[in-house]
């Protein structure tokens, strides 16, 4: 029998815990829509995203190796669909809301820049005078602004909690608001999962790719607890692991120590809180969804062995610098020649002003369009 809105909203408030956010709930969408689908809100939103064209475009945007260096190496999408199946597992858990966790996830990096975080700097440092660059605001533009595939609005006119829940940075501002709505000092449970989930999954595969590429190696990890948690767990699950597959099941291991971490960590928040609707986890004095302190101590090494190492390692410097360095002669050749932007990007240039223009436009590429424009305008 096939289940209808009304009775997933029906099973959403009978199974989820009281703090959960609840389809049927939503603070709604800022153009009302008619609402005929078997989909709950949330699930509508996670399908515009999964169908939006900045959503297809991770597929070509750098993780830390820029796109193309080989088949292996985690892009921008790889990433996302890890981050939202970490996600999933963390809000199936603490029984909330999983699409909704599920479609914050899948957003949360579709406003980065091509070139991973060098793109975003040189983007940042382009636009200081003109409001900054933020992948995490500019994901908002994208879903909010810039898609145009609906006949009735601009963006993809995703649900108030959808939003609020890709506004990490902003809502640590005091007093930080969306339509009239606090999004702060804490976000909703299923945005503070989907943040973990960025954080476990990074810290997790970018290593493998990081071993595999060779700036890291085994021996060079094992002074790190995390680390050796990780292959003492692998040690006693699996005392005949060949070892070729010790260092592969090592790393998932690491992803098992920290969302059991995460989890204890949220079963001993709920339960000296009193915690009866989002806003008050979102009014909560702590976050109920973040690692706990022991945790944090072995993950700040961990952390600095892979930008040292591997972020920052002179071959990862120097091909994206070389990349971004294309980036930058493509930002000033459009301000110098809007007409060779698309003709959406140049509908917007009376409302969003020539420079906000051209980011929104160069922060759309992909790693292997950025370096054809370059080459298409002589600019290799």
């Amino acid at each position: 029998m096939i289940q209808t809105r009304a009775e997933r909203e029906t099973l959403e408030a009978d199974m989820l815990a009281p703090y959960a956010s609840l389809s049927a709930k939503s603070h709604g969408r800022a153009c009302p829509e008619q609402h005929g689908s078997p989909r709950t809100a949330f699930q509508r939103d996670r399908d515009r995203i999964v169908n939006s064209k900045s959503f297809r475009r991770l597929e070509y945007k750098t993780q830390v190796f820029v796109n193309g260096t080989a088949d292996h190496y985690r892009t921008r999408l790889t990433h996302t669909l890890e981050v939202d199946s970490v996600g999933r597992t963390l809000a199936r858990a603490q029984r909330v809301n999983e699409d909704l966790t599920a479609a914050i996830s899948l957003a949360h990096d579709i406003g980065h820049s091509p070139f991973g975080h060098c793109g975003e700097r040189a983007l940042n440092e382009l636009m200081a005078e003109h409001g900054g660059f933020d992948h995490n605001v500019q994901s908002c533009r994208w879903v909010e602004v810039l898609e145009e595939e609906f006949p009735d609005f601009n963006g993809l006119n995703l649900t108030w909690e959808v939003r609020a829940g890709l506004r990490k940075h902003v809502s640590r501002e005091p007093d930080a608001e969306l339509d009239g709505r606090a999004i702060g000092p804490h976000q909703s449970v299923e945005a503070q999962i989907a943040d973990v989930a960025d954080d476990i999954t990074y810290q997790a595969h970018d290593v493998q790719d990081g071993l595999e590429a060779g700036l890291l190696t085994a021996d060079g990890l094992e002074d790190l607890e995390l680390w050796q948690r990780a292959l003492d767990r692998v040690r006693s699950e699996f005392p005949k692991c060949p070892p070729k597959r010790l260092v592969p099941t090592a790393v998932r291991k690491l992803f098992t120590l920290q969302i059991e971490d995460v989890l204890e960590r949220a079963a001993k928040q709920v339960a000296i809180a009193s915690l009866d609707s989002p806003e008050a986890v979102m009014a909560h004095p702590e976050r109920i969804v973040d690692f706990s302190p022991s945790m944090r101590e072995m993950l700040q090494p961990f952390r600095k062995v892979l930008f040292d190492q591997m972020y920052f390692h002179p071959a990862v410097e120097s091909a994206n610098e070389e990349a971004v360095e294309k980036m930058r002669l493509l930002f000033n050749h459009y301000l110098d020649h809007p007409m060779h932007m698309g003709t959406k990007a140049l509908g917007r240039m009376k409302e969003s002003g020539p420079m906000r223009t051209v980011c929104d436009y160069v922060s759309g590429f992909t790693d292997r369009y950025a370096i054809e424009e370059c080459s298409r305008h002589g600019l290799a």
